[in-house]
């Protein structure tokens, strides 16, 4: 019996060459967002000290969902090969979902936190079945109780696949960190700091966002093929 297809398998070149093909474009997004959140971190923590370092915690992990909104309308619009939407038109498309995404993101965010300080395991876990959970949101127009539970109906049944996307994914993202790190190394360590907050992470997270984004787009294809009617037996004439 031949072992069942990993319907995830290949992504990460797919996702690769769709980088490589519109790298101009989701840089430009992601450019837009971290240069925002770094200048808002630097007038906050200079202006209120630690109360201002936490406000801007909590603003870069809201900014992180809006980002990952965005470029999941931008992997969608670049599907068929060109980018028919300019970045003003991509962030556009997403905001009468801001407030979902934004919603859903921190209750996800505090979720696998939680779960994670609990051994590990649990956050481990709710980050595989809820890893789609912002695709469903822009993808399919979910609420934010609907959009978790359409994750995990997806993600059923390639959990471990699922998992095994994640891993690499952070593996992927500690390369790419320590590799920036050392480039980034004689510079001053603030410098250094804010370089990587928004050449870093403008390089990388588009990256990210298109591999998750393609494990949706994978996992709702196994749906409905899935829920397609078997063919009919032909008959002998």
């Amino acid at each position: 019996m031949l072992p069942p297809v990993n319907p995830l398998g290949g992504v990460f070149g797919e996702a690769w060459e769709m980088y490589k093909a519109h790298w101009r474009h989701f840089f430009s997004i992601a450019l837009v967002v971290f240069v925002i959140l770094a200048v808002a971190g630097i007038l906050l923590g200079a202006l209120l000290g630690w109360l201002g370092i936490l406000i801007s915690a909590f603003i870069s992990i809201a900014g992180t969902f809006w980002l990952q909104g965005a470029l999941i309308e931008a992997v969608r619009d670049v599907r068929d090969g060109r980018a028919d939407l300019s970045v003003s038109e991509t962030f556009g498309r997403v905001y009468p979902r801001l407030g979902t995404i934004l919603v859903a993101g921190i209750l996800l965010t505090l979720a696998i936190v939680i779960g994670l300080a609990f051994l590990v395991v649990p956050g481990l876990i709710l980050l595989t079945i809820w890893i789609v959970v912002i695709p469903a949101i822009v993808l399919e127009n979910r609420g934010i109780g609907e959009s978790f539970g359409r994750s995990r109906e997806l993600v059923r049944g390639n959990g471990w696949n699922v998992f095994g996307v994640i891993v690499l994914t952070f593996l992927i993202l500690i390369g790419v960190a320590i590799v920036i790190g050392l480039v980034l190394s004689p510079l001053e360590e603030w410098l250094a700091g804010l370089i990587q907050q928004i050449v870093g992470n403008t390089l990388v997270t588009p990256f990210i966002v298109a591999v998750w984004t393609l494990v949706y787009y994978r996992l709702r294809g196994v749906e409905e093929s899935a829920a397609m009617p078997a063919p009919e037996p032909e008959t002998a004439a």
